[in-house]
């Protein structure tokens, strides 16, 4: 039995997220798996990095699973090339030892959120962009985002409801830059929570349109509430860049 780790690419405009779902088959993680039992006559689970939500992203998700073949990383992943829609993609596979998971062993994560700050759209930009049109002030999102990086309870930037899983994550930079029309932001920190990187955007967005004040977003870490933090800005303009081991 090998242990086959791969880096896959995936537009995910048209799919119900990662996750497999009992109610559609409509997923990433489903479709992968659908394809690789076909490939071997017998069921095949997938586990990847971590979850990414409907309309998300990918240009370096990691995901592992468990052969009785005799095919070649290689072959496994030209088969795979061959017979996944055009919008899915695997770009590496390799071998790696029986204990590889690609969840529990992973360091760190990039995930950036792309803004089109501009009223004019970008038609072939329109999937991977969300569109704001207000004047944003780079300087002061740019302190709200250092007072944001760092070891913290980010209970106030997750939409999922508070239980027994920690919500203290470190955050080890936020990087926001315009290219242009667009405002770029870079998260990287050692996992992310239930929406924290859309909810940290949207919370940053509105302190440079001066909706909140650079100041607010201690208060916000200290209190943990979510309904006093920004709003959740679109999935579209999500993607998971890199996955670190």
């Amino acid at each position: 039995m090998e242990n086959i780790k791969v880096i896959l690419q995936y537009e995910g405009t048209r799919y119900q997220g990662w996750q497999r779902q009992e109610r559609t088959e409509n997923t990433i993680q489903g479709r992968l798996e659908a394809l690789l039992s076909k490939m071997c006559d017998k069921k095949v689970e997938l586990t990847g990095s971590g979850r990414t939500d409907a309309g998300v992203h990918a240009l370096g998700q990691v995901a592992n699973f468990h052969l009785d073949t005799e095919k070649t990383p290689e072959e496994i992943m030209e088969y795979m090339n061959r017979y996944l829609p055009e919008d899915i993609a695997v770009i590496h596979a390799q071998k790696v030892p029986e204990r590889f998971h690609s969840r529990l062993n992973a360091k760190g994560k990039t995930y950036v959120y792309r803004v089109l700050n501009s009223p004019i759209p970008h038609i072939f930009d329109r999937r991977y962009v969300y569109q704001l049109v207000e004047k944003l002030d780079m300087e002061v999102m740019q302190q709200a985002a250092g007072l944001l990086v760092g070891t913290h309870d980010f209970q106030a930037f997750t939409s999922a409801k508070k239980g027994k899983k920690s919500t203290i994550r470190r955050l080890d930079a936020i990087e926001i830059e315009r290219i242009g029309d667009e405002i770029r932001f870079t998260f990287r920190g050692e996992g992310f929570l239930y929406h924290m990187v859309r909810i940290l955007t949207g919370t940053i967005l509105e302190v440079g349109m001066h909706k909140r004040e650079v100041a607010g977003m201690k208060e916000l870490l200290a209190k943990g509430i979510r309904e006093e933090a920004g709003f959740l800005v679109p999935a579209k303009g999500l993607t998971l860049v890199e996955v670190r081991y």
